[in-house]
């Protein structure tokens, strides 16, 4: 290869030195044409009639003779008749060149030709070269990007998938947590309601029993006792009152519900028994307290 680059180099010199000389023949040849061309024409000769006067001849004279009478004028000599131009050279053309230089010409010709195609061909091969080059860096990058863009979908997916069994997990620990508190919760509702159906039934049992009605005579027989008979007050008289009461036996209110005779003063007279009667007595078993109490007032 570095071979070919000396004569390559030697052959533009060669060729520059060529254009070079033939340059200058050519403006040489130019020159001389121009030359030619533009020459000045012939100068044209006139004829003077003249005399010739010695020098001496005038030193002699002391003083100017009388003037003589003029001789009679000479008749003009015709002006001789210019001599016709000379025929113009016929115009020449640039000297025809050397068959060798032509030649020589030719040959260089012939050169810069093979040079230039072989350059076209060098700047094709470069050319077809860069561009495979970059078909395969293309290439090469969408290999790489459809690479990374599948990886990347992957761990999209793999992500996902760990997400969605993350929240089905915790979707089914919480199905599983409200299952079991569901269940919990329904179990303590039905011991709950075994419990309070259980204390209704020993409650009821209990208000059944002599245990009860005896309490209850006692509360009824205190307030009694407590009660101030109105003047308006007949023998036989009944009426249902409502208790409350909180345990120890203080009574918070007191209501009259119904009598057997609409008497204002009956009503209040039994509430004041009520109130005065306060604390009532204490149930025998605790388990027979109630707060509210329904209470038959029928004194004798």
């Amino acid at each position: 290869m570095p071979p070919r680059k000396s004569l390559t180099k030697g052959r533009w010199r060669a060729f520059a030195l060529s254009l070079l000389l033939h340059s200058g023949i050519v403006a040489a040849a130019v020159y001389g044409w121009f030359t030619w061309k533009h020459r000045p024409p012939p100068s044209t000769i006139m004829a003077i009639d003249a005399t010739v006067v010695d020098e001496r001849a005038l030193k002699g004279i002391s003083a100017p003779p009388k003037p003589e009478p003029e001789p009679p004028k000479p008749e003009p000599v015709p002006e001789p008749e210019p001599a016709p131009p000379e025929p113009a050279p016929e115009e020449q053309g640039p000297p025809k060149p050397d068959p060798a230089e032509l030649e020589r010409r030719k040959e260089e010709e012939r050169l810069a030709q093979e040079k230039l195609e072989q350059q076209k061909l060098e700047e094709t091969k470069k050319q077809q070269e860069l561009k495979e080059k970059e078909q395969a860096e293309k290439l090469e990058a969408e290999k790489q990007a459809a690479a990374k863009a599948a990886a990347e979908k992957a761990a999209a997916e793999k992500k996902e998938a760990e997400r969605r069994a993350a929240e089905k997990k915790k979707a089914d620990e919480a199905a599983a947590a409200k299952k079991a508190a569901e269940e919990k919760a329904r179990q303590a509702s039905e011991a709950e309601l075994r419990r309070s159906l259980e204390a209704e039934e020993r409650m009821a049992r209990l208000r059944g029993s002599n245990e009860a009605a005896q309490w209850h005579a006692a509360i009824v027989a205190r307030i009694t006792r407590a009660w101030i008979k109105p003047p308006s007050a007949q023998a036989g008289v009944t009426c249902t009152v409502s208790v409350s009461q909180v345990p120890g036996g203080e009574v918070t209110s007191v209501r009259v519900n119904s009598c057997s005779i609409n008497d204002t003063a009956l009503k209040e007279s039994v509430e004041a028994a009520v109130y005065r009667a306060s604390p009532l007595p204490a149930p025998p078993d605790p388990a027979l307290f109630e707060r509210n109490l329904e209470l038959t007032f029928a004194p004798q």
